[in-house]
């Protein structure tokens, strides 16, 4: 039979993991924003490293706020659609000039078989 101050022993060591496993576990999560942003080079990395430590201190109200602000940045196209309607724009303006172009040959085409 095992006695009884072993098992209280046994009882606390696993609390004692418990507890360092749960604060272990909440500095992690409360660092992702900043390792979403380190992952995009974020220009605001260091801000939102701060801040996610300070939303240790308010219960991580802010820690989603966070999480939006570290995503909303993309190294491709910074922080709006800007480039991308670029882009869009562009393809559409060469799409029109090809549409053009065929119905044009079309014309060409329709006119020789008559």
């Amino acid at each position: 039979m095992i006695p009884d101050y072993i098992l209280t022993y046994v009882a606390l060591g696993i609390l004692v993991f418990v507890v360092l496993v749960m604060f272990y576990g909440v500095i992690v999560i409360h660092d992702i924003p900043y390792e979403i942003a380190k992952h995009r080079n974020h220009p605001h990395q260091d801000a939102i490293h701060v801040a996610g430590w300070v939303s240790l201190f308010t219960l991580h109200v802010l820690w989603p706020f966070l999480w939006i602000w570290a995503t909303i940045y993309r190294p491709d196209r910074g922080w709006g659609f800007n480039q991308r309607l670029q882009k869009d724009e562009d393809e559409i303006s060469t799409l029109k000039q090809e549409l053009a172009a065929l119905q044009a040959r079309m014309a060409t085409l329709e006119q020789t078989d008559k």
